[in-house]
């Protein structure tokens, strides 16, 4: 199993670190990211370490799989992000998974992995938790959980992230400013 994907991130949040080492915080939090720049413009980019949830994910035996710009990034996106998006199957199994990575990671308070979008906030990342049941416009999501990628980080953990394919699909369908924008890199990456 390759390791590029997992180093692409690792270098990228090495950039978010260099960036955003002078900045002060705004009191803009990712959820509050405008449709254009998105969440790296906020104080999620500050301090922004998505690599204990991940290996959390993993070591709790988690299935759920990296969207939005961290899988871009994955992908060869230049883009830098200030949260991480998963995709889960919405299962009991599923979510007791979750939880117990969210456990792991420090959060207090765990989210209500009832509903088909959440908010959630560990050390190092916070972002939204998706289901299928989620609408993304007029795609069906479901199959992106089983065409996963999967890469492996010289950590020794597996990361699962959006299929290049999908992942572009699913900006599409989204259709925001940024969506666009980062779907058109996407294509080019295809090249």
């Amino acid at each position: 199993m390759s390791q590029t994907a997992a180093l692409r991130l690792r270098q990228a949040i090495a950039r978010t670190e260099d960036a955003t080492r002078e900045r002060l915080p705004i009191g803009r939090r990712p959820e509050e990211a405008d449709d254009l720049l998105g969440t790296f413009a906020t104080d999620g980019a500050l301090g922004f370490d998505p690599f204990p949830f991940l290996q959390a994910i993993h070591d709790a035996g988690s299935r759920a799989v990296v969207i939005g710009q961290v899988a871009g990034i994955m992908h060869g996106s230049t883009e830098l992000t200030g949260d991480l998006d998963l995709l889960w199957d919405g299962t009991p199994d599923e979510a007791h998974a979750l939880r117990d990575a969210l456990a792991r990671c420090g959060c207090t308070d765990l989210p209500d992995l009832d509903c088909s979008q959440v908010g959630y906030r560990v050390t190092g990342a916070s972002g939204d938790l998706c289901t299928p049941e989620l609408r993304w416009g007029a795609m069906d999501v479901t199959p992106c959980l089983n065409s996963a990628e999967t890469t492996r980080d010289p950590a020794g953990f597996t990361i699962r992230y959006a299929a290049l394919d999908d992942l572009i699909r699913m900006r599409r369908a989204l259709g925001r400013p940024k969506d666009h924008r980062r779907a058109d890199e996407l294509v080019q990456l295809r090249t």
